[in-house]
């Protein structure tokens, strides 16, 4: 199964390690909207799921803190890697909600196998129910999908929006759907206009 592959291709999370580290850049030469200078204070991540190689760029979460006094705003940039605080990364949020989608306990066990994780029934219960229910509530979606010519089957969240997002690889759609996702991650100063 293609998808499973992809969660330990290493060369996929080099991919998007370096994706961040550009939204980064960008976020810290924009500086803080008070003028002050923004100063690097990454966070501390234990992510789970991928390989097991993932390398000290998955230890770190981007983030940066304003220099000026009265103002310390912390400026957290979009994410490819990361899909808000989920202790798996975000590739395998995405990717075992899609295959867990109609799964009868079996079958979702033997996923569950194949990546290698102690990913529990209960955890992938939660990223359905969070793309079921809370996503397509989310002031996020409310202004995205309109980017949409034809509305995107809510039951079917996360693969029929997937399927939206063309490229000749699967690894390309999966990159362009976590880019589309990346607003959701950022905060503070980091977060883009109107989002």
């Amino acid at each position: 199964m293609y998808h499973l592959k992809l969660l330990h291709s290493k060369t996929f999370y080099e991919t998007l390690t370096q994706f961040d580290a550009d939204l980064a850049a960008e976020v810290h030469a924009r500086g803080c909207p008070c003028g002050g200078r923004l100063h690097r204070a990454d966070y501390p991540r234990k992510p789970r799921g991928g390989p097991a190689d993932l390398g000290p760029a998955y230890d770190r979460r981007h983030s940066f803190c304003c220099d000026r006094d009265g103002c310390r705003r912390r400026a957290t940039p979009a994410s490819l890697r990361f899909l808000g605080r989920r202790v798996y990364v975000g590739v395998v949020v995405v990717v075992m909600s899609i295959l867990a989608h109609g799964c009868t306990p079996a079958r979702l066990t033997q996923l569950r196998a194949d990546l290698g994780e102690s990913l529990s029934v209960r955890t992938i219960a939660r990223w359905r129910t969070w793309w079921q229910q809370t996503f397509p509530q989310s002031r996020f979606w409310h202004q995205a999908r309109g980017r949409f010519a034809v509305p995107v089957d809510r039951d079917h969240l996360p693969g029929a929006l997937l399927a939206r997002f063309r490229g000749p690889t699967l690894a390309q759609r999966l990159r362009a759907l976590l880019a589309f996702l990346a607003p959701l991650t950022a905060s503070g100063a980091g977060s883009p206009r109107g989002g």
